[in-house]
């Protein structure tokens, strides 16, 4: 069995513990993962805040050039990754290798920016001039939807800047992130990146430690409360990327032909476990039965089993208490609406159900109401453009959104009412490095990508001289 371990302060360590990793498809242990103590916690962090200061005083192109490599290293074991990724996430192997390409893409357009120093007055009576400087200690946490895409996210823009790292992969998906450390560690010098896994016990440690200067934290919006919570005594910086409950309207007139594909793969990508999946679809009555039929269709052709299999199209949900919640859903869902599609379990080991379309659903129904994250789609009809952007604002989230619609006018206006950080026309989970990203409401704090991203691993620096 492969054996993994820990990234502390250069070093490629065993942890004071061990953690069982499993498998979702098969629900048998993949591998045994180093499970890291509260003292290594803190040396992980004394390590980095060690290194903070020769790697803040290293020209950003020495930055730059370090961070690229690791791309360089990663896509030159992209397989390897994927097939890991695969076997500990549970996604479709073709999913599993377009995350470790889009990894290294993300990492080497991030690693692109520039710092300039911005004059904001010269004349005779002074030069004020503004500098970003790094904060320190990054402490990021990473989700298990995406777990190496999402540390792709966070440590490019965070190490370009000048900031050190220590970074938290979520317990059930620890492997990759693991991996990816023993790249970085043969990269970077010591302390600047420091990989620590848990069994979700040091979270509150990493978040509230003194030493750490920020963090960046990608989850659930119940778990990023907590996170504020927990660094409001050291007035920590946060970027927090939360939960969504993303809505599509389909407006009168859409193609319902043309509309499905793109709904039904806006909201079963990764078997619905992404924050911006569509998690509820609002039809026009108009063309409700049939987007319902086409989308029925495409369920049932959807090819459930183990991500490894070729043609598996949707693969397991990633962990046993995800795939009870859902299961629970889908129980309210039955109840409350009609399934027309899916709403079965299939035989054999595995969190695996399949891809379910839930009709004649309103809102109020937990199954609208609450984010599913799994792959259950309620679809809801609506009569009156009007009441459909109320229902799609009306929760406490907004994350992304989409519209659709061959009225062009039409969409447009609807689009920019919703209050999401990001709204899509007639699309869906396009997004890219060099476009800002982030919630509104409860689905998050502060920006990621772009140079906005950048901005948030800095602080302003004004020197204003008197000529």
């Amino acid at each position: 069995m492969t054996e993994y371990r820990l990234l502390i302060d250069g070093k490629l360590v065993h942890g004071d513990m061990t953690m069982a990793v499993v498998n979702p498809a098969t629900e048998q242990v993949l591998a045994q993962a180093p499970r890291a103590s509260r003292e290594q916690l803190d040396t992980a962090v004394a390590a980095a805040k060690a290194a903070f200061p020769a790697w803040a005083a290293r020209p950003i192109n020495d930055r730059r050039a370090l961070i690229l490599r690791i791309a360089d290293q990663l896509e030159a074991r992209a397989e390897e990754f994927a097939r890991l990724l695969t076997q500990e996430q549970g996604k479709p192997l073709p999913e599993a290798q377009a995350e470790i390409a889009y990894t290294c893409a993300f990492i080497r357009h991030l690693a692109g920016y520039d710092l300039p120093v911005k004059v904001i007055e010269d004349n005779d009576n002074r030069l004020v001039r503004q500098f970003r400087k790094p904060l320190g200690v990054v402490g990021a946490i990473i989700p298990w939807n995406f777990p190496v895409l999402i540390v792709a996210f966070k440590l490019p823009l965070a190490l370009l800047a000048g900031n050190t790292m220590v970074v938290k992969p979520a317990p059930t998906t620890p492997l990759t992130t693991l991996k990816l450390g023993e790249i970085i560690a043969e990269i970077l010098p010591p302390g600047v990146v420091n990989i620590v896994t848990d069994q979700n016990d040091l979270g509150p440690a990493l978040t509230a430690h003194p030493d750490v200067a920020k963090i960046s934290f990608t989850g659930s919006t119940a778990t990023g409360q907590k996170i504020m919570a927990s660094a409001a005594s050291t007035i920590k910086r946060l970027t927090l990327e939360l939960g969504g409950n993303d809505a599509a309207i389909v407006l009168p007139g859409a193609d319902p032909a043309k509309v499905a594909p793109g709904l039904f793969a806006g909201a079963f990508m990764n078997a619905g476990q992404v924050c911006l999946a569509i998690k509820r679809a609002y039809v026009h009555g108009s063309i409700y039965d049939e987007v319902c039929a086409r989308l029925a269709e495409l369920a049932e052709a959807a090819v459930v089993g183990d991500g490894l299999q070729q043609g598996t199209t949707i693969g397991p949900l990633q962990n046993r208490m995800q795939f009870d919640k859902v299961k629970a859903l889908l129980d309210s869902a039955r109840a409350d609406g009609r399934i027309i599609a899916g709403g079965t379990l299939p035989d054999g080991p595995g969190y695996f159900i399949r891809p379910t379309i839930v009709a004649d659903v309103a809102d109020g129904h937990r199954i609208v109401d609450e984010e599913q994250f799994g792959p259950i789609l309620p679809v809801i009809r609506f009569d009156d453009v009007e009441a459909a952007v109320a229902s799609a604002n009306g929760l406490d989230l907004g994350l992304g959104g989409s519209v659709w619609g061959e009225d062009r006018d039409l969409a447009r206006s609807v689009a920019e009412r919703i209050d999401s950080g990001t709204v899509w026309i007639n699309k869906h989970l396009d997004f890219g490095p060099n476009i800002p990203f982030g919630g509104a409401k409860q689905s998050g704090l502060g920006v990621e990508f772009a140079e906005e991203g950048l901005a948030e691993f800095t602080q302003v620096r004004i020197v204003n001289e008197a000529r």
